[in-house]
């Protein structure tokens, strides 16, 4: 039975509840675990044979704690790790101004520099970056977004 390793950071409990979704659509076919990016040791990140992590969008990038669990991962740290990343953000049409809008679509979300970095560091990219919407800043989520986040779960595992 695969071991998958969700690791998130949240800052208003929305990408908690994302990764904690995509973890109920893994964890029929596999041992779960859901940690904040702070708490990961390197055993934990060593025995996954599944890797997802997560960030809420800040600046157009991942949160701090995530860029520097990234940065932890050592070359070729994640070969033979399926990965797959996810963020939080607000979608595109509900930025309140122009000007964010355009930067939203020059600068993108969190969800593909993750990615980026997951299959630098030897991961296999199980499916492409996948970004889970809020009403706002601090949310809640958007409805529909927490079942989104169990089949995209699912589809990880290739169920």
């Amino acid at each position: 039975m695969p071991n998958a390793l969700i690791i998130f950071d949240s800052y208003f409990g929305n990408t908690e509840q994302i990764a904690r979704a995509i973890g109920e659509g893994i964890g029929s076919g596999a041992y779960v675990m859901i940690l904040k990016a702070g708490d990961v040791t390197p055993e934990q990140l060593q025995d996954a044979n599944i890797l997802v992590v997560g960030s809420p969008t800040r600046a157009f990038r991942p949160s701090p704690a995530i860029a520097a669990f990234l940065k932890r991962i050592p070359p070729k740290g994640l070969a033979g790790v399926r990965v797959a990343a996810f963020d939080t953000g607000i979608p595109l049409e509900d930025a309140p101004f122009r000007l964010l809008r355009l930067m939203m679509k020059l600068f993108g979300y969190a969800a593909a520099p993750i990615a980026k970095k997951l299959v630098s560091k030897g991961g296999e990219l199980a499916l492409p970056p996948e970004g889970f919407f809020v009403g706002d800043t601090k949310g809640p989520l958007k409805e529909g977004e927490v079942e989104r986040a169990r089949e995209w779960g699912r589809r990880v595992m290739g169920i």
